[in-house]
């Protein structure tokens, strides 16, 4: 296949997946001057090049309008920062995040025992005190070994997140795969969804189910581990000790069959030590799954798990500049959250530089040809 050919059908791929997106102008019925998918495709290839803001969106644009024409027609030039601010604020979030998700699902190839770790991040400059508008709060589904965000949906508080992620894992493809939650998604139909996607889940849990973390800890304290793996960590300064033992369910549980194909409780020992102080902490962590008894590959999936924090929600921060951006209108905040995803998974997926995040969206403003090959178009 000619490299002419495969740009063609990746570009298909890319209008075929956003095509169906509503453009949120057409209430007004009136000829546009700029297409949304010329707007879209400016946005994403801005964000990967560096730009956080409208006005960085509409300087990259100009500077590189013979590029992007390669791919996308243009005719009446680059929008101005009103505009592409005025659009991609009133696309519909969720119309939006479904073609992400597809789009997502096209370049992705979730294996066997994928662990898709879900968590939530609250966007801290979505929230404006004159307005009385509060702080959007996001949970995202993550492919720790893919290095991919799957999707996400938005909620205004964490306690949202409950009624939330069932909503994620209908969008999903996790077919098994094995999806970690914290102990705000230990609930029995967040469990039983998982379980009607033919995948595997880890809940840990906490206070938040307290009769459900009482009956786990008389059931290690009466009955013997049927299988136990321990793994040392060295590294950021510090040692780590973590032991994963397993435990059947037994009658110390109450009404174990409330949670959909609940297998085996979890309890992980971990004992930290900081080499320059030799400060120790110990902590103990329990968790609920329908996996069968294989401690080593809990023991994984437990610290797969923070690969969301790491590797997402870190980065969104640090490199996209999510939590100091100041976008309110409308739905700016949380468009833009799946326009940096897109970049990230994108950045991510581009492997033949060996760099930072930060360094490849500078190589990519610098460079049409290396740009081209994150866009993989």
């Amino acid at each position: 296949m000619t490299e002419s050919h495969k740009t063609s059908q990746q570009r298909i791929l890319f209008s075929k997946i956003f095509h169906p997106l509503n453009d949120p102008r057409r209430v007004n019925q009136g000829n546009h001057r700029h297409k949304l998918s010329d707007i879209i495709f400016l946005v994403i290839s801005a964000v990967i090049s560096g730009a956080s803001d409208w006005d960085q969106i509409e300087v990259f644009g100009k500077s590189q309008i013979q590029w992007l024409r390669k791919f996308y027609p243009f005719d009446n030039g680059i929008p101005s920062h009103d505009t592409i601010n005025r659009v991609i604020s009133a696309i519909e979030p969720k119309h939006f995040n479904e073609c992400f998700v597809k789009w997502i699902n096209e370049i992705s190839d979730l294996s066997k025992g994928e662990i898709v770790a879900i968590d939530g991040k609250r966007l801290c400059g979505s929230y404006d005190k004159y307005s009385g508008k509060s702080a959007i709060h996001i949970v995202s589904a993550y492919a720790s070994d893919n290095k991919l965000c799957l999707g996400q949906i938005s909620t205004n508080e964490k306690s949202n997140e409950i009624t939330a992620i069932p909503e994620l894992l209908n969008n999903l493809a996790i077919k098994g795969c094995t999806i970690t939650i914290d102990a705000m998604g230990c609930q029995t139909k967040i469990a039983e969804e998982i379980i009607k996607k033919q995948a595997d889940y880890l809940l840990a849990v906490k206070g938040n189910q307290s009769s459900l973390e009482q009956g786990i800890q008389d059931t290690i304290r009466f009955t013997n581990p049927i299988d136990e793996d321990s793994e040392i960590d060295i590294g950021h300064g510090r040692i780590e000790n973590r032991v994963c033992r397993l435990y059947q369910v037994t009658d110390h549980i109450e009404e174990p069959e409330r949670w959909k194909g609940f297998k085996t409780i979890v309890e992980i020992k971990t004992e930290r030590t900081i080499k320059s102080t030799g400060e120790v902490n110990n902590m103990t962590r329990y968790y609920i799954t329908n996996l069968a008894k294989n401690a080593k590959q809990i023991n994984r999936a437990v610290r797969s798990h923070w690969s969301i924090e790491n590797n997402l929600h870190w980065e969104l921060d640090v490199t996209f500049g999510e939590d100091a951006s100041r976008k309110r209108m409308k739905n700016a905040a949380e468009n833009f959250s799946i326009i940096s995803k897109i970049a990230l998974s994108l950045l991510n997926t581009e492997k033949s530089v060996k760099a930072s995040k930060k360094n490849k969206r500078l190589l990519a403003a610098l460079n049409p040809d290396f740009r081209q090959k994150v866009l993989n178009i």
